[in-house]
């Protein structure tokens, strides 16, 4: 589940009336409620962690 291009500009995120409000590019605008955004916080703070990992497992020479 990949874009063909990810956007490498971070979202704008805001609290509004008890509500977690996220913009992202193109006018995509998605609302949660507190647990929920809590929860995709950490889920993406994990996709990140493990991207990283792969990034630098392909810039790692290959073992001969």
């Amino acid at each position: 589940m990949s874009s063909p291009e990810a956007c490498a500009v971070p979202s704008e995120v805001v609290a509004e009336r008890g509500d977690v409000i996220v913009e992202g590019p193109d006018g995509v605008a998605v609302t949660l409620a507190a647990d929920a955004a809590e929860e995709t916080a950490r889920r993406m703070l994990e996709a990140a962690s493990e991207t990283r990992r792969q990034i630098a497992a392909r810039s790692r020479p290959d073992p001969d």
